[in-house]
């Protein structure tokens, strides 16, 4: 497993990364026997970094990092949560020192530290970033030795390119996949030049780019690729990248003769995002030890040549780009 340096912080973490949000919820159900299991796997295939939630599961994706890392003892990964989805309804009101304070003891309770190593606001409104006061607020945690550091993630390029001016972000999360690939356009210039860590998620769209979805594909009640396509519960581009379910399917089927021997389409999507050297760390999610496995493989996959990657382009812009481009 390759490692990249986090921005301006002391660590270098692993390339692919574990994301926990599978493993609290909302993607239909994970025993806690495969949640451990994914975990435990990821970080025994050489994973530095694991990133969840506070609200993925209410607390369980966090409890059972938590405890994985408790069996585990040694070396500990860099464990990165988020803080601002609890509130009832997003305003840039409730992003108060009470509130985050709040919100941040929980996180340090559910993953038994006593210093979070980052703490990223969690998809905020786009006023927040306009409001250096509650970054001023963030300082106050690193101050005070509650956190090491703090980030944002983010849905929109602007929220990306406003959050880096204030000098001690030091991450930016952003969906960046072969269907969402404008934030190679200006954002990841823009972040390298300041040193600042990315942080990839939704880089399988959902799914989608793993080649195994149908038009029969039926997900679970519970599942936010059943209850969130159009944005009823967050934003939909959270869920297949925002690309409707028939246009991505079948951009699928013009990339699979692309794929080479030997990988999976899934890797080839990860190995796809690596070519950017921008890009810090990605975090797929796993529900089991199996797809754990299979995403931390993609760091030993071949560089893409140019010529696929002309073609990856030519898919991009022939059938999704209309549909998401100057959306995010």
């Amino acid at each position: 497993m390759k490692s990249r340096q986090f921005g301006r912080t002391q660590w270098s973490v692993s390339e692919i990364g574990f994301g926990a949000w599978a493993i609290g919820g909302t993607w239909g159900e994970v025993t806690e026997a495969d949640a451990k299991g994914a975990v435990h796997a990821a970080l025994d295939a050489g994973m530095t970094f694991i990133d969840t939630a506070d609200v993925y599961g209410d607390g369980r994706s966090e409890k059972i990092i938590r405890e994985v890392l408790k069996e585990r003892g040694g070396t500990r990964p860099m464990v990165a949560t988020k803080a601002g989805r609890r509130l009832p309804t997003q305003a840039v009101e409730g992003y108060t020192r009470e509130n985050l304070e709040g919100w941040i003891d929980r996180s340090l309770t559910n993953l038994g530290v006593d210093t979070l190593d980052l703490v990223q606001l969690h998809c905020p409104p786009t006023d927040l970033y306009y409001r250096p006061e509650i970054f001023e607020l963030m300082e106050g945690f690193v101050e005070t030795g509650k956190i090491r550091h703090y980030g944002v993630s983010v849905e929109k390029i602007e929220e990306g390119l406003k959050a880096i001016e204030y000098p001690n972000v030091v991450s930016v999360q952003i969906i960046y996949n072969i269907f969402r690939q404008r934030p190679a356009d200006l954002f990841f210039r823009e972040a390298k030049a300041k040193n600042v860590a990315v942080i990839v998620r939704v880089p399988l769209s959902s799914g989608m780019l793993t080649g195994k979805m149908t038009a029969k594909t039926a997900f679970a009640a519970d599942d936010h690729r059943t209850f969130n396509r159009k944005g009823e519960a967050f934003d939909m581009g959270e869920t297949f990248s925002g690309v409707p379910y028939d246009i991505g399917l079948e951009a699928v089927e013009r990339l699979r003769p692309l794929v080479p021997g030997g990988a999976t389409m899934a890797q080839f999507a990860l190995r796809w995002i690596l070519m950017q050297d921008a890009v810090t760390v990605i975090i797929p999610g796993a529900k089991n030890k199996t797809q754990a496995e299979d995403n931390a493989a993609a760091s030993d996959l071949a560089p893409i040549p140019a010529e696929v990657m002309a073609e990856v382009r030519k898919v991009y812009d022939d059938l999704v780009k209309p549909h998401v481009h100057q959306r995010w």
